[in-house]
């Protein structure tokens, strides 16, 4: 049976198993069915060996009234006295004779002068109103329970006397105990047999069910191979069947949940754009990859965390708590201060469940900071292609000016300054083809046209050299190269060419007269290196990283004065990433620079 207690104001039930239920209740049943059979036999028997001792005293009492009634009248009370007491070793019962007064004139066992009046008792009072009376009692003179049987002697129409017949009923107690004896063996036999038979039945029942319960808690774990055999029972068979049914439906749903669960994970996971969903109270519901490498945390570590304790950043949480204030969709920009200015576009929409209701916020964070630095840099390319084409067409505009002016009347001034528009459209036309060819080589990576052909890297580099060798020699600049001959890899030719130039003629422009230059191949596992070092002035650290971007320069005046249009390292950049390489740099300021081109190298090389 279930037992209740009371914990901290919660009720909290026992729970007992089916089968102790079932068991117990069983043999409780037969208990209480056995006790019932038991009593009512042992009454019923009693009942019956009382009966059977009644009606043997009434036809012995009746058969001694025959013989008494010729000495009631007259009376003669010695006669019937000694007739009782002869009649009782013959019978074996106790007869005695009592007159309607009470007083007994005759008895088959004591002296009749010696007893008491017997008007009291039950049996003669009954006797007097002339049905046979009877009782059980103990009897005082005996000092043992008897059974009394009384009748009336008539005579003359009027009871002259009462003729009482009794037994002992301790005989009859003794009959029945050995009976009750006989009937509890075989009732423990029974009750023995019943408790096998509804322990059996018990575990037929049950069995089935705590198959079924185990088939339950296997689905709940996911395992639905596992199914109980088919009962007997029409209730258990039909709810095995339908615990069945139930599985299969259940198995389809959760394998259509966890596809779609997949499939937006999946989604999510892939997403560039960060994902994050918040409860009413701020707190995480989920998070994908990107908005947790956005925010710099663990997507799994997030989850039920405020978020206040995900993004220390005032912006962001203000934009979160606008979001779930708004019922419509929130736009604003975000720059998290606390990942290096990472600059983000958030787009935030109520979180609504299937009924409608509000649950929470949907935030999507683009991460634009990217796009930011590319318009930055768009920007700054724009004002420098506008500033260096801008100087030499003033300056060539100036000049033709003061030439129309008068100057071209005079030949000295007149050669001077068409000399110098000579010299600033040399410049533009160099800007302008550097930006040509920068173009072309972009596009052509774009597209992918991009021949590579297997050549020596030894000859390209003599090749680049011999072309920069005019500049070398004017300014007693000595060009050293350091090459394996059997270097080879897959390469453009021209376009390598190009890049080693750009390197060259920079390490001679920005070298001192009559210093050196070096170049170097070196061999490392998975790439060939081309360095070129100079002996120049050197470039500070704040610059180095962005030293290849178009039109920047670490000393303007320098460069321009020198005739470099600010495009070369960026083409020596591309170059190399066309080639799927990249470039590095290495300076110390007054001890010279190193710019170094890496190429992949090819397994089989």
């Amino acid at each position: 049976m279930a037992s209740v207690t009371v914990s901290k104001s919660k009720l909290v039930v026992k729970r007992t198993r089916l089968f102790w239920q079932l068991y117990l209740s069983y043999l409780l049943i037969t208990f209480i069915i056995l006790t019932a059979v038991t009593w009512y036999t042992s009454e019923s028997l009693r009942y019956f060996f009382l009966e059977e001792a009644a009606s043997d005293l009434q036809v012995r009492a009746r058969l001694f009234k025959d013989q008494v009634m010729g000495y009631l009248d007259p009376l003669d009370r010695e006669a019937i006295d000694l007739l009782c007491k002869r009649a009782g070793r013959d019978t074996a019962t106790c007869i005695t004779v009592i007159l309607p007064s009470g007083k007994v004139i005759g008895d088959s066992v004591k002296d009749p002068k010696k007893m008491d009046n017997h008007a009291d008792r039950p049996e003669f009072i009954m006797a007097l109103r002339r049905p046979p009376g009877r009782s059980i009692r103990f009897s005082q003179t005996l000092k043992k329970d008897m059974m009394y049987v009384g009748i009336p002697v008539e005579t003359g129409g009027h009871i002259s006397a009462v003729i009482r017949a009794s037994t002992p009923i301790d005989t009859i107690d003794i009959v029945i105990k050995k009976i009750q004896i006989k009937i509890a063996i075989g009732i423990l036999a029974i009750a023995i047999l019943a408790a096998v038979f509804s322990l059996f039945i018990s575990r037929r029942i049950t069995r089935p069910i705590e198959q079924i319960k185990e088939w339950a808690d296997s689905i709940a774990h996911g395992e639905f191979q596992f199914r109980p055999p088919v009962t007997n029972s029409e209730e258990i068979a039909g709810l095995s069947e339908a615990m069945h049914q139930m599985a299969i439906e259940l198995r389809e749903r959760i394998g259509t949940v966890i596809q779609q669960r997949n499939e937006i994970e999946a989604v999510l996971s892939s997403m560039v754009e960060g994902v994050i969903a918040v409860d009413m109270e701020e707190r995480v519901i989920s998070m994908n990859h990107a908005a947790a490498r956005i925010l710099g945390v663990s997507p799994t570590e997030v989850r039920g965390r405020s978020i206040q304790e995900v993004a220390r950043d005032t912006v962001f949480q203000q934009f979160v708590r606008d979001t779930l204030s708004s019922q419509g969709v929130l736009e604003r920009d975000i720059v998290l201060s606390s990942n290096n200015e990472e600059s983000l576009n958030g787009h935030g929409t109520s979180l609504c469940d299937a009924e409608g209701r509000q649950i929470g916020a949907l935030i999507v964070l683009n991460d634009v900071t990217r796009l930011k630095k590319l318009e930055e840099i768009r920007r700054e390319f724009v004002s420098n292609v506008s500033h260096e084409i801008k100087t030499p067409i003033t300056a060539i505009k100036g000049f033709v000016e003061t030439l129309q002016d008068g100057a071209i009347r005079e030949p000295e001034n007149a050669e001077r300054f068409l000399e110098i528009i000579g010299r600033h459209a040399d410049r533009l036309e160099a800007i302008v083809e550097d930006l040509l060819s920068l173009s072309k080589i972009e596009a052509r990576a774009e597209r992918q046209e991009v021949l590579l052909v297997k050549a020596r890297l030894k000859d390209i580099i003599e090749t680049a050299i011999q072309i920069c060798e005019v500049k070398a020699s004017a300014r007693e600049i000595d060009v050293k190269l350091s090459c394996k001959e059997d270097i080879t890899t897959k390469l453009n030719p021209p376009l390598l060419e190009q890049a080693i130039v750009n390197l060259i003629d920079n390490a001679i422009k920005y070298s001192s007269e009559r210093k050196t230059v070096w170049i170097e191949v070196s061999q490392k596992e998975d790439e060939f290196v081309i360095s070129v070092r100079d002996q120049g002035c050197g470039i500070e650290r704040r610059h180095l990283g962005r030293i290849f971007e178009r039109f920047y320069r670490v000393d303007k005046a320098r460069s321009r004065r020198l005739g470099g249009t600010g495009l070369g390292l960026a083409i020596v950049k591309h170059i190399a990433q066309l080639h799927g390489g990249h470039v590095t740099v290495e300076s110390i300021p007054g001890k010279g620079s190193t710019f170094s081109i890496h190429l992949p190298r090819p397994a089989s090389s």
